[in-house]
């Protein structure tokens, strides 16, 4: 199956113009055209680019994904090193993640501590909060 420029920019999630935009920083190989020299795109370039959406997703510079992308042409010799810049990606992912979760432990606290505010002046002024959801 292939799919038109409008039709694989939707597909992935990506628009027409950042299509174009990987194609000529070297991202993406160009696509095969059809009779009228339109973009045709495959299944193939569409998992291609659902693996950049998720690198790109990580923070993974986009220097680093051109040479990933590069580095996959030369089959399994490029192995070590695309492995390598995945395991270096995955720790900077696990470091965000982690630093997150500290975020998401000070909001839960404040978010605690607002709950018994509330609960307190409700016991102090019993109806407060009804009458104003009413």
């Amino acid at each position: 199956m292939t799919y038109a420029i409008a039709e694989a920019a939707h597909r992935s999630g990506l628009s027409i113009d950042t299509l174009r935009y990987y194609e000529r920083i070297e991202l993406i190989d160009p696509p095969a055209r059809d009779s009228g020299g339109r973009r045709v795109y495959t299944e193939t370039d569409l998992a291609w680019l659902g693996f950049l959406t998720r690198l790109r997703t990580t923070g993974m510079p986009i220097r680093m994904m051109r040479e990933y992308a590069k580095l996959r042409h030369q089959g399994v010799t490029s192995a070590g090193r695309r492995k390598q810049i995945l395991v270096t990606q995955r720790a900077e992912v696990l470091e965000r993640i982690a630093e997150l979760h500290a975020c998401l432990d000070v909001l839960n606290h404040k978010i605690t501590n607002y709950e018994q505010c509330e609960r307190d002046l409700e016991e102090r002024n019993p109806g407060v909060f009804a009458e104003a959801s009413a």
